[in-house]
């Protein structure tokens, strides 16, 4: 799913990318929204109270927003440097640092706290950890997929929607744009089920409702080995 890169990569392994990665998304997201009042897998609206702490001259508060928009990007950079890096010596394991620096942001706030690190610094590492997704699924899939937000997806299947009506002629232009509305469906589906399930445990669970999205990422990280260890086991006992 994520060793399959550029050409390689299908349609099965994007929408697989998708489903997985776009349900953890809605489960920091909720967590993020519940736990801090803060939205914690984008930065638009960040901009929009950044601006306005800045009219009314509120200037702590604008750093405040200003600090969590500059943390979702350092997500991306670094996301996108480690990759950059690791994939002139092996490409397909270019994806495994930002994965495990993901998985292990959000097992550490899950485990230690609000004891340890505060509403503040929860909220910068959670941008962080989501800029670091959205760059590796984005590079992955050369820009097909995206998983922490959905302003984007949105725009982006209304305007296939609008197109499907004028290509009917054209079977293949026709197929193609009905699989881009299919895998844009499924993120969009995924991540409001994340965001209901850690809605629906949060009461109980609180911050552990990011153990979820850890086991979540675990089991995308591992999925190629585990579903060629399934194939390799059936073989054997078929034989």
């Amino acid at each position: 799913m994520f060793r399959h890169i550029g050409k390689n990569r299908t349609y099965s392994h994007n929408l697989k990318l998708a489903s997985m990665l776009s349900f953890a998304a809605g489960i920091v997201n909720v967590t993020g929204v519940m736990a801090l009042k803060i939205l914690t897998t984008n930065v638009t609206g960040h901009f929009a109270y950044f601006s306005e702490e800045v009219v009314l001259q509120s200037y702590s508060a604008a750093i405040v927003f200003l600090l969590y928009i500059l943390s979702f990007l350092m997500g991306a950079f670094c996301s996108s440097l480690f990759i950059e890096v690791i994939i002139r010596k092996n490409a397909s394991v270019s994806y495994v640092i930002p994965m495990f620096m993901e998985m292990s942001i959000l097992f550490l706030i899950s485990v230690l706290g609000f004891e340890v690190f505060g509403t503040q610094l929860i909220a910068y590492l959670l941008l962080f950890a989501m800029g670091l997704q959205n760059a590796l699924v984005t590079k992955v899939s050369r820009s097909v997929v995206r998983t922490t937000h959905l302003t984007g997806i949105f725009t982006d299947l209304g305007i296939e929607l609008s197109q499907l009506i004028f290509c009917r002629r054209d079977m293949f232009s026709y197929k193609e744009i009905k699989r881009s509305i299919n895998l844009k469906l499924a993120i969009i589906f995924c991540f409001f089920s994340g965001c209901l399930l850690g809605g629906l445990v949060y009461s109980r669970l609180v911050l552990n409702t990011l153990l979820i999205a850890v086991f979540v990422l675990l089991v995308a990280l591992y999925y190629d080995y585990i579903r060629l260890r399934y194939y390799y086991l059936k073989r054997k006992f078929t034989h």
